[in-house]
């Protein structure tokens, strides 16, 4: 598979690591606005460095394009390679989280792919945390029985990039949309709808230096979820998972520095037993791989992939409806697709 890149920053950085490890991927072209971004990215994997979207897809001619820029603009990049689909052979297109800025413009994705017949991807890659996978493995297989209530917290300090474009909130939605949209796939994929949505955080304003958010999320199961993110921590990067249920309790903590992070503690039991062991985190194969591993392997095999551009459309919804809740201090109920 041939690979068109586009972006050159920290995630770009990360997906053009994990195609040099993945056997049916070879990265041909890198684009970024910023010529020596593109350059120096590039060089380091044997590609075309490009500053013209179009002229890479038609120098390189790409079997995948895969957008790694700022979230405004995911929607153009996939628009564009989705109308040249055809013309080039562009057999799917994957793109960061979030998927988009506004449900108009996830729409605009699904409808221009949709015309040309090929895949959309959103790198949800939590779901590719090997904790993550086990965790909504046990809950679906009831290991703490009817679930009540989770807990989850995501954060750290105040992240910068590219013309510190996380602080322009009307770019980069705050922590709510950029950060804590991986709790909201998460548990949508491993809870079902949700329904409504309150949620309290700070006031959302330009040129921000840090952000907090606390969201509450009513399931249509019946179960509450309390979503935690901040961009205030300097205390480094930290998440945390709580499952309660009838029959018990699980919890995940990232930052366990030894043993098992994931633990089940059985209803009527004075102890507390390891779960399924999974590997310490960093994992032995990088969870960007592994979703990047698995877009293409369905490419190849004709099959859709496990995260559709429905399932991106519906995170964002959740985000969205979380930050309209903070900015009047209201509820709001969601009339969002099941989860797949």
């Amino acid at each position: 598979m041939r690979i068109a890149l586009v972006g050159a920053g920290g995630m770009a950085s990360m997906h053009a690591d994990c195609y040099s490890a993945i056997p049916n991927a070879t990265l041909c072209g890198v684009m970024d606005i910023r010529a020596e971004a593109a350059t120096a990215l590039a060089a380091r994997y044997g590609a075309a460095p490009f500053t013209n979207f179009d002229k890479m897809l038609e120098e390189i001619r790409p079997d995948v394009v895969d957008v790694c820029c700022p979230t405004p603009w995911h929607v153009d990049y996939v628009v564009s390679a989705a109308n040249q689909a055809k013309v080039f052979g562009i057999k799917g297109i994957s793109t960061e989280k979030p998927m988009a800025r506004t449900l108009e413009d996830c729409q605009r994705m699904i409808d221009a792919v949709n015309g040309a017949g090929i895949p959309l991807f959103v790198a949800h890659v939590v779901r590719f945390f090997p904790e993550f996978k086990l965790a909504a493995q046990q809950v679906k297989q009831g290991a703490v029985g009817n679930v009540a209530s989770v807990r989850t917290r995501r954060g750290g300090p105040m992240p910068h990039a590219w013309n510190d474009w996380y602080a322009d909130f009307s770019k980069s939605g705050g922590c709510i949309l950029d950060l804590i949209i991986h709790d909201f796939d998460w548990l949508r994929w491993t809870f079902g709808p949700v329904q409504r949505v309150f949620a309290c955080g700070f006031p959302h304003k330009e040129g921000m230096q840090k952000d907090y958010a606390l969201v509450t999320l009513r399931f249509a199961s019946g179960a509450v979820g309390h979503v935690e993110g901040t961009w205030s921590d300097p205390g480094g990067f930290k998440v945390t998972i709580e499952v309660a249920g009838d029959g018990g309790l699980l919890e995940f903590n990232a930052n366990q520095p030894t043993g098992t992070p994931l633990r089940i503690a059985m209803a009527n039991s004075d102890v507390t037993a390891a779960g399924v062991a999974v590997p310490e985190s960093p994992t032995g194969v990088n969870p960007y791989q592994l979703e990047l591993q698995h877009f293409l392997d369905c490419l190849e095999a004709g099959v859709t992939p496990s995260i559709t551009p429905y399932d991106g459309m519906e995170a964002v919804r959740i985000a969205l409806a979380a930050i309209e809740s903070v900015e009047t201090g209201r509820p709001v109920t969601l009339q969002s697709m099941p989860a797949s």
